[in-house]
């Protein structure tokens, strides 16, 4: 813990253990597989169905010492290039008694205690829901779900050991009923998306459903579905300004 403007805080990342073995195993990794490519190029020539011969005719034509050490640098180039995609893809989540900072690939997200009713882990997601149980949160994470719950319950957050509203969730079929207008649609979409492999597609149209009031959740390429407290359903009618609170609730 440390002291900042907030007061004491707790940071959960990866930790050391992690960074060594993105920065020296993947490196020697590919620096391996480079070098055994040189030394199975000759065998591989000679299958006629091997793809990229020209590459395998290349190397096996080059002196044997020349060729494993060219081709471990390029694998070992390529262990570092992943070293820094894995580092910067790393969540890093930072708690205090006020906000939690959730950090990945440069970006910083706050988020207010105030805001946030419950938090929790499902299926390698941190999930943060608000009063109304819509998320406020959803990223992947592989840091321990032990150490996560500790630094939000130290701080007086509150915490759940899965998700509250679980039992909500129905399978989204086409022209599934009790949906908010214009959710189908973009469910629709999503499931494209999905089935295609179009990731930051599904993530933006996640956002979308969220903002009318539908939460999702993935199990395989299938979507589970549930309503918030904000969701406007056919049939129902959207509060008056009488009855809305001061902050237009």
């Amino acid at each position: 813990m440390a002291g900042d403007g907030y007061g004491p805080r707790t940071a959960v990342t990866g930790g050391p253990v992690e960074l060594v073995v993105l920065w020296a195993g993947f490196p020697l990794l590919g620096a391996g597989a480079g070098g055994l490519l040189a030394l199975v190029a000759g065998w591989v020539a000679g299958l006629p169905w091997a793809p990229v011969q020209w590459l395998f005719n290349l190397l096996d034509r080059l002196p044997e010492q020349q060729a494993i050490a060219g081709t471990a640098a390029v694998g070992a180039l390529a262990g570092l290039v992943l070293a820094g995609v894995g580092t910067a893809e790393r969540l890093a989540v930072t708690v205090d008694a006020a906000q939690v900072r959730l950090r990945r690939a440069g970006e910083n997200r706050h988020v207010a205690r105030a805001e946030t009713r419950v938090v929790f882990v499902d299926s390698g997601e941190l999930v943060l829901l608000d009063a109304d149980g819509a998320e406020l949160v959803r990223e992947s994470t592989d840091l321990p779900v032990t150490r996560l719950a500790a630094a939000f319950r130290t701080h007086g957050w509150g915490w759940a050991d899965g998700d509250p509203h679980r039992a909500a969730y129905r399978l989204w079929v086409p022209d599934l009923p009790g949906l908010p207008a214009g959710a189908d649609a973009l469910l629709r979409a999503r499931d494209r998306a999905i089935q295609r492999g179009r990731r930051d597609d599904a993530r933006e149209l996640r956002r979308e459903l969220g903002r009318i009031g539908v939460v999702l959740r993935d199990e395989g390429k299938r979507q589970y579905s549930r309503l918030t407290g904000r969701a406007v359903t056919p049939g129902a009618q959207e509060p008056t300004s009488a009855e809305r609170g001061p902050d237009g609730r």
